[in-house]
This record gives C-alpha cells, sequence and structure tokens, in this order.
C-alpha cells in the first residue's frame, strides 16, 4: 500500500468519526430544545482542530511505521523512496479533488439555501460543516478505489 492510499485511508476513518462525534454530540441537545441556546461554535471549532491534528500525526506516524518496516524489511537503501509520488499518485490524489469539489458544490447549495431563507446559524453552520464532511469523505473514498481497482 502507497504512503498516499494510506494518507486517503487516514482522512476517510477521521473524516467519519471526528464528524459522527461532534454530529452525535451536539444534535442530541436538539430535542426539545431551542437550537438558538445550543452552544455548538466551541465544539465544531474542536473537531475541526483534532480533525486536522489527528490526520498530521496519523500520517506522521505511519510514515514512521512504514519506514522502520521497510528499513527492517528491505535494508535502509528503500526508504529513500518512501514517500514519493509518481504520475499515477497524482491523478488519483486529482480525480478525489475533484470528486470532492463537485460534492462540496452541491452540498453548500443547502446552507446557501438555509440562509436565504434566514434559518438559524445553528443549522446553517452544521449544514455547511456536513457539506465539507461530505466533501472530504467523497475525496477520500474516490482515492481509496482508485488505488484499489486502478
Amino acid at each position: 500500500m502507497s504512503s498516499e492510499e494510506q494518507r486517503a485511508w487516514i482522512y476517510a476513518v477521521v473524516g467519519l468519526v471526528v464528524p459522527a462525534v461532534y454530529l452525535t454530540t451536539v444534535l442530541s441537545k436538539v430535542p426539545g430544545t431551542d437550537v438558538a441556546t445550543i452552544s455548538y461554535v466551541r465544539p465544531m471549532l474542536i473537531a475541526t482542530a483534532v480533525a486536522i491534528g489527528a490526520s498530521i500525526v496519523l500520517s506522521i506516524l505511519t510514515a514512521i511505521f512504514a519506514g522502520i518496516l521497510t528499513g527492517i524489511t528491505s535494508g535502509m537503501a528503500a526508504t529513500k523512496d518512501l514517500g514519493r509520488t509518481d504520475e499515477r499518485d497524482r491523478a488519483i490524489n486529482r480525480r478525489g479533488e475533484y470528486a470532492g469539489f463537485y460534492v462540496m458544490s452541491i452540498a453548500s447549495l443547502v446552507p446557501l439555501g438555509l440562509a436565504l431563507a434566514e434559518a438559524e446559524h445553528f443549522w446553517i453552520a452544521n449544514s455547511l460543516y456536513l457539506a465539507f464532511v461530505l466533501a472530504a469523505l467523497t475525496s477520500a473514498v474516490v482515492r481509496i478505489v482508485a488505488y484499489r481497482r486502478g
């Protein structure tokens, strides 16, 4: 498994777990409560920071672990190629980014519609957050499928 594919898996898992925890935590407060009183800004910022930090840390740990395994199994000479990308990696990354862009473009219509309808900020912010999550997950899944199927 290439380092780029490993990163795609990391982004997919982090992009699924962190928003699931955030949305479960925040949306559990919605029933029977006025959404204007729900504190969602700080948890959203924390979820965003945790997702970014976890992705970085897990990518670094994966690279270190892969480097150690490569060094052990094939000698230290093979570790110099670790983390390099080729044309296939760049094409797969580009395909994933395009897919994420299209999902974000379509999904961002929901918060725009909510803003035009003068909905509560809670719903606008969370629908925009969900649009970003869907775009990131789509991008990661498209890259994983491309690596697995070609």
